[in-house]
């Protein structure tokens, strides 16, 4: 037996299963005795709020969107809300003009040339005028509670980000909408179990969350993944990140692989422009630098872990049985997503078959992401995913 051919093709493996298995069970069991911030404010001592939107060609979802905001039980003398719209052409900007003319609270910013999401919100900062603000996504539809939930944390001056507990719906088999609902839901937990322990969450859910004006730093324009970078400046700055279990968000997830697929290339070339732009945390190692190799940093480079452990087993195929079983195992996974994808064409779901398709192209995307990245021409605009709202005027 080849020990040195064994030792490369298993070694490989190891930073995959650890940030995937090894680092979820020990987080989540050191946070069990943690409880989140307790120093809150009470319903009659919130604070005034602006809840900032950037939103192009929303029509489809737009009205249930802001009726979620003004229905919250949050004192609507309390709120403000600037929606910036980017170029849109269809009746975005109608619905706004007169829900303007209801809710004197709401302010419209009209962009009539494309800006994409982040060049919109780093101006909607400079409009806010009070000193939390709620970031949100126009397909993302609040409760009640939502507002309360999140902002009263902020009574606590070392918080500087609650993230809210996203959950979607339009679930359907014959998708990825499943998968990616499981996938959702574990980051949740290991993002409570990161702000109960250690208030360094990675990474709030982009499509609503809530930080200190005080502590917003412009996010550089052909950025892709502005939530992320965000989070981290924040923490950067000494104040702590954390989840809100009770902070719940409705939003419709996108069940097409395809769209879904494109969609994770475009994160995932983000991800990586967020992994070298703060790559020097991990010079001084601490609780942020070990969150973020944990969790991020060897998630995102996995596909590589991956692969060269796949070529590493093929290459030394005959030095031992160990290579083999790793070999037939990778080969084995491609088979089974094949086989998904054709019958999928049948119309033939199988839950089991799908998740290995999700797990696998989800990490396709951050291969091709990675080279995304390294082309360097994002202009920074995001493309709309097809998502429930859309297929309804289909």
């Amino acid at each position: 037996m080849n020990y040195v051919a064994l030792f490369i093709s298993s070694i490989l493996l190891l930073p995959v299963c650890y940030s995937y298995l090894i680092y979820p069970v020990f987080i989540v069991i050191a946070s069990k005795s943690k409880k989140n911030n307790t120093l809150q404010y009470d319903q009659d001592t919130l604070p005034k709020i602006s809840i900032l939107m950037a939103a192009h060609n929303e029509e489809l979802i737009l009205e249930k969107k802001l009726e979620s905001i003004f229905s919250s039980n949050y004192p609507k003398e309390k709120i403000e809300l600037i929606v910036g719209t980017d170029c849109c052409t269809d009746g975005t900007n109608q619905i706004l003009e007169e829900k303007a003319k209801i809710q004197t609270k709401l302010k419209h910013v009209i962009f009539k040339e494309r800006q994409g999401k982040i060049r919109i919100i780093n101006q909607l900062v400079n409009e806010a005028s009070h000193e939390i603000l709620v970031f949100t996504d126009a397909n993302v539809l609040f409760t009640e509670n939502t507002l309360q939930s999140l902002v009263k944390h902020f009574k606590n001056k070392t918080i500087g980000l609650v993230d809210t507990h996203m959950k979607n719906y339009g679930l359907s088999d014959s998708g990825i909408s499943y998968p990616e609902q499981s996938y959702i839901s574990l980051e949740v937990i290991l993002k409570e179990a990161e702000g109960k322990l250690w208030g360094c969450m990675m990474g709030p859910f982009g499509g609503c969350f809530a930080i200190r004006k005080a502590l917003y730093l412009p996010v550089p324009e052909k950025y892709l993944v502005d939530d992320f970078h965000i989070n981290m400046n924040i923490l950067k700055q000494g104040s702590l990140s954390i989840h809100e279990n009770s902070a719940i968000v409705h939003e419709d997830v996108s069940n097409h692989l395809s769209a879904e697929f494109n969609r994770k290339v475009r994160i995932s070339a983000g991800n990586f422009q967020n992994l070298f732009h703060f790559s020097r945390i991990f010079l001084k190692p601490n609780r942020i630098a070990f969150a973020f190799l944990s969790h991020k940093a060897l998630r995102w480079i996995s596909p590589f872990f991956l692969l060269g452990s796949f070529l590493a087993s093929l290459l030394w195929f005959n030095e031992g049985s160990f290579n083999q079983w790793i070999a037939v195992g990778f080969i084995s996974i491609l088979i089974l997503m094949v086989l998904d994808l054709s019958l999928k064409r049948m119309n033939l779901n199988i839950r089991l078959l799908r998740y290995i398709t999700h797990f696998t192209t989800m990490n396709l995307a951050l291969f091709f992401g990675f080279f995304k990245f390294l082309r360097g021409n994002s202009d920074g605009i995001w493309n709309r995913t097809e998502r429930l709202q859309n297929r309804s005027s289909q």
